[in-house]
C-alpha cells in the first residue's frame, strides 16, 4: 500500500513540480498529502517490525516504546496537515462540480422530453417545466459560486463536522422538488391564454391536492432542523462523540462517522428516495397541479424519518472505565500496582467513530492522579494495538504519590469517562 501511494505521489509530483502552487489546482496538496502518507506507512511498518529504534532506546522496552510513539505522532500530525489542506482544496473545486452536474440534468430533461414529444407533439407544460429546470438550475449555479469555498450547491448539506447531512439531504432534495414543481405551474399559468385554463391551474394548488407532499415536505424539513438540535446538545451533554472530517463524502449518506453502514440512514435515504421518484412521476404525468402524493406512501415515509430520528437518539454513548489491572507480561510475578508498572484500563468508547487515525488517537490522554500521560502508539502491520476501543494500556508516571488515586481517560473528542480508583503502592 505504501508503495502505491508513493507510486502515485511520484506521477503527480512529476506533472507539476515538487512546489505546485497553482490557484485552486489541487495536485500539490494531493501529492503532498499521498507522500505523507507514504512515509507514514512505512515508518509505522518498519517499527513494527523492530526496525530504526537507535542504540540508546533500544535496551528498554518502555523508553523504545515511548520513542516510536513520538515518532509516529509526529508522522501522523503532518499526514492529518496535509489532508486538511487535500480537503480544502477539493472543497473550492467542488463547486463547479456541482454546476457541471446540475446542467447535465436540465440537457437530460430537454432531451427526455424531445423524444417524449415525438407523435404527441410538444405542449406548453413541456416549455413550462423547461424554463422551470434552467430557472432552477441558474440559481443553483449563483449559489454555488458564492459558496465555492463550501463546496457551491452543497454547502447547505455539509454538517458543522464536514461531512454530508443525511437530514438535509433529503430535506433539500423534498424542497427542491417542490419549487420546482411550483415553478411548472407559474410556467403554465404564464403561458395560459383562456380563463378557464388559468382557473385549472390556480386549483392545482389547492391543499386537498397536496396534501399528502406537503406534510411529507413539512416532516423532512422538521426533522433537519430537529436532528442539529439533538446532535449538538447530545456532543455538549458529552452523550456523542464527534470529530470533523477532512472532507465530505457522498458515502456520509449511508454510513456512521466511522465509515459503517447505518439502518436508521440507510431506509431513510432508500424510503425518502423512492418516495420522491414517485412524485416526480406524478408530476410528469399531471403538471397542471402538484403531485398528489398518496396518504399511504405519505406514512411510510413518516415512519422512515421517525426510524431515523430514533437513531439519532440511540447512536453514540459516553465512554465508560470498567476496570483497572495492572498489565502483566509472560513469566512477570504477580504484583500490585507500583510507580513505573503499566495498567490496563478496560472499558468502552475509547475511540470514538472516526477518530481510527494516528493522529487523533495520539491525543488520548489518561489522567493518573494529577498526572496526565499520554496514551503511546504501539504498531503492528497494518494497525496499532494500542490505543483499542476497549482497552488502553499506559505506564503509572513516577510522579503519582503512592496510595489511591484516580483514573480517567479523556478521548481524541474531548469527552472525559467515569473516575476510577486504583491503589498505588510503593
Amino acid at each position: 500500500m505504501a508503495v502505491q501511494e508513493a507510486g502515485q505521489g511520484g506521477a503527480v509530483l512529476g506533472a507539476h513540480g515538487s512546489g505546485c502552487t497553482c490557484g485552486d489546482c489541487p495536485h500539490g496538496a494531493r501529492a503532498g498529502h499521498r507522500r505523507a502518507v507514504a512515509e507514514f506507512l512505512l515508518k509505522r511498518d518498519e517499527f513494527a517490525a523492530g526496525q530504526g529504534l537507535p542504540a540508546a532506546v533500544a535496551h528498554s522496552a518502555s523508553a523504545s516504546r515511548q520513542w516510536v510513539s513520538e515518532e509516529l505522532t509526529q508522522s501522523a500530525e503532518l499526514v492529518a496537515q496535509r489532508g486538511r489542506a487535500e480537503g480544502e482544496a477539493w472543497l473550492v473545486r467542488l463547486w463547479s462540480r456541482t454546476a457541471c452536474v446540475v446542467w447535465a440534468l436540465v440537457v437530460a430533461l430537454l432531451l427526455g422530453q424531445a423524444f417524449t414529444a415525438i407523435g404527441a407533439g410538444w405542449t406548453a407544460a413541456r416549455t413550462a417545466g423547461l424554463l422551470a429546470a434552467l430557472v432552477t438550475a441558474g440559481a443553483l449555479t449563483a449559489a454555488s459560486w458564492f459558496h465555492r469555498a463550501r463546496g457551491g450547491a452543497l454547502a447547505p448539506v455539509i454538517g458543522e463536522d464536514n461531512r454530508l447531512s443525511t437530514s438535509r439531504a433529503v430535506a433539500g432534495a423534498w424542497v427542491l422538488f417542490v419549487a420546482y414543481a411550483v415553478l411548472v405551474l407559474v410556467g403554465q399559468l404564464a403561458l395560459a391564454s383562456g380563463h378557464a385554463e388559468r382557473d385549472a391551474l390556480i386549483a392545482g394548488l389547492d391543499l386537498g391536492r397536496g396534501a399528502g407532499v406537503a406534510t411529507v415536505l413539512a416532516v423532512v424539513c422538521a426533522i433537519a432542523v430537529l436532528v442539529r438540535r439533538v446532535v449538538g446538545a447530545r456532543v455538549l451533554g458529552q452523550r456523542l462523540q464527534k470529530l470533523r472530517a477532512d472532507r465530505p463524502r457522498a458515502a456520509d449518506l449511508l454510513t456512521d462517522d466511522a465509515g459503517r453502514g447505518t439502518f436508521a440512514d440507510i431506509q431513510y435515504v432508500v424510503i425518502g428516495g423512492v418516495a420522491l421518484l414517485f412524485a416526480a412521476v406524478r408530476l410528469g404525468r399531471r403538471p397542471e397541479q402538484l403531485p398528489d402524493l398518496p396518504w399511504g406512501l405519505a406514512v411510510v415515509v413518516l415512519i422512515s424519518a421517525a426510524t431515523y430520528l430514533a437513531g439519532k437518539y440511540a447512536e453514540g454513548g459516553r465512554p465508560v472505565i470498567l476496570s483497572v489491572v495492572r498489565a502483566r507480561e509472560a513469566g512477570d510475578l504477580d504484583a500490585p500496582i507500583r510507580t513505573g508498572d503499566d495498567i490496563e484500563i478496560r472499558g468502552a468508547g475509547f475511540v470514538p467513530p472516526g477518530a481510527q487515525e494516528a493522529e487523533r488517537l495520539s491525543r488520548m490522554v489518561v489522567r493518573v492522579g494529577a498526572v496526565h500521560v499520554h496514551v503511546p502508539l504501539v504498531p503492528v502491520s497494518g494497525g496499532f494495538t494500542n490505543p483499542t476501543d476497549a482497552v488502553l494500556t499506559v505506564p503509572v508516571p513516577v510522579e503519582v504519590e503512592p496510595g489511591r488515586v484516580e483514573v480517567q481517560v479523556v478521548t481524541a473528542a474531548g469527552v472525559e469517562t467515569n473516575r476510577y480508583a486504583i491503589d498505588v503502592t510503593d
